[in-house]
């Protein structure tokens, strides 16, 4: 069974009259990590949105693991990580991955052994009782993975995680997301302005079109796993974000000049 299936989805705002979304038809198989990625304006994000039944769509619908968005949220079948971590300051940073298992009535005890397991898991054990504001940029967002993924969620959507970061740091938590990803065998939907993280992270690589956002093709990442850092120079690689640069130029008639220029910048 597909962990996601978005079957002919359209999303239209009411306020201008603006279409964001148009017939989107896809399915998230388990274990999938799938990058969406296309220029600005083309609905990434309300995507995201509308699989985590954090907004509704205006036609089609949207499953995971079977049942309609809504009842998936409610029953915590995924986890979501904003651009932005989203901590609570006056919490530590045990007590901000507990938040999640709090809310599902775990009782103290399963909390703080999952809370211990999350936290070598993004290998933060020895901050456990600092707070968010003590952390670096790139270590709140590791926090906010380990709190999207403390329930074990089938799916995870991760909506642009890692753009206010250096590429530095950046790169790096590609590395640690990936490890991450292949020990726990969740599904990831990722959204990213980045062809090379895209190609990088993911199984497959979804292109979308200039608003109204359409699904401009799909390109399959048969990068060799586990991924390092010696990967982003081999040749398949640079093949392959040049398919999707590509496929993303074809589809470019409307792009705005600062688009063109994100394309030139990811060369």
């Amino acid at each position: 069974m597909s962990v996601v299936e978005i079957k002919g989805v359209t999303k239209t705002f009411a306020q201008g009259n603006i279409t964001a979304l148009e017939n989107i038809e896809l399915e998230l198989q388990p274990g999938e990590f799938v990058s969406l990625i296309g220029p600005s304006g083309c609905g990434k994000s309300t995507l995201l949105r509308v699989v985590g039944d954090l907004t509704p769509p205006t036609h089609g619908t949207v499953t995971v693991n079977g049942k309609p968005a809504h009842q998936a949220r409610k029953d915590g079948d995924y986890g979501i990580v904003f651009q932005d971590s989203v901590l609570f300051d006056w919490r530590t940073v045990a007590k901000n991955i507990a938040l999640p298992l709090e809310m599902l009535g775990w009782d103290r005890e399963r909390r703080r052994t999952r809370v211990e397991e999350m936290l070598d898991l993004v290998e933060l054990r020895s901050f456990a009782d600092h707070h968010p504001w003590q952390l670096s940029g790139g270590m709140q967002q590791r926090v906010s993975i380990a709190r999207a993924l403390s329930f074990e969620p089938a799916l995870l959507l991760m909506d642009e995680p890692f753009g206010a970061l250096d590429e530095m740091t950046r790169e790096r938590l590609n590395l640690e997301l990936l490890s991450i990803w292949e020990k726990l065998g969740s599904t990831v939907v990722f959204v990213t302005h980045s062809i090379s993280e895209a190609v990088f992270l993911s199984t497959r690589v979804v292109v979308m079109s200039p608003r109204p956002g359409r699904i401009a093709g799909v390109v399959e990442i048969d990068l060799p796993n586990p991924r390092t850092a010696e990967t982003r120079y081999t040749p398949r690689f640079f093949e392959l974000v040049t398919k999707v640069r590509e496929l993303l130029r074809s589809r470019g008639e409307h792009l705005l000049p600062e688009e063109e220029e994100l394309l030139e910048a990811d060369r």
